[in-house]
């Protein structure tokens, strides 16, 4: 198998997703913010406003240069901030890693990979929709199912349980480990590490 590194060894742009404002900022749907944030924390620097529509930091991660982005607009129209992002820094799809919850996967359980289908998430389709491809690595941080008949729409803007934040910390640390890994080793090496409890 040829590098399967984001970007071969290039650029990366990582991508975290969430909706801008005080408001939403503890709800399951924010979690790529906040891995962004422990990202942005390990490489220095502070994000600042970009024309793109996004808050960026530029830097170096594991030896690798990369952009971290964290789009500005509702997750709805987070396709729009990131591939300007990508145009600006000429990051292709295939250099492109976006962290988002999942709502298939149990919570704190982190599953990696490389294109396919949005499963709903209307962030990665409108993502997909504005890079014109479905190419692009995923980091899915699970958030497990709404509980009873609760509505999946509701749950992901409802913030994480007493119980759930109890070990959040721990996750979103091992998350940020994940992107990281997939950074400095690719997605076979971190698929191998992080694909357990």
């Amino acid at each position: 198998m040829g590098d399967d590194r984001p970007g071969a060894g290039e650029r990366v742009l990582l991508v975290g997703l969430g909706n801008p404002g005080p408001r939403y900022a503890g709800n399951r749907h924010n979690i790529g913010f906040g891995v962004l944030d422990e990202l942005g924390t390990r490489v220095g620097g502070t994000f600042k406003a970009h024309s793109s529509g996004a808050e960026i930091l530029e830097g170096r991660l594991g030896g690798h240069s990369v952009v971290l982005a964290k789009p500005r607009s509702y997750m709805n129209l987070s396709g729009g901030p990131v591939a300007g992002v990508a145009r600006f820094f000429r990051v292709p799809a295939d250099a492109v890693v976006v962290v988002h919850d999942e709502l298939d996967v149990d919570y704190g359980v982190l599953k990696l990979k490389f294109g396919g289908g949005d499963n709903g998430h209307n962030g990665l389709r409108s993502i997909t929709t504005s890079l014109g491809t479905r190419d692009y690595y995923r980091v899915r941080f699970g958030v497990g199912r709404p509980p009873g008949r609760m509505s999946p729409a509701d749950y992901v803007l409802k913030d994480f349980s007493a119980a759930e934040r109890r070990d959040l910390a721990y996750h979103v640390d091992r998350c940020a480990d994940a992107v990281e890994t997939l950074v400095d080793r690719g997605l076979a090496a971190a698929q191998n590490a992080f694909h357990t409890r």
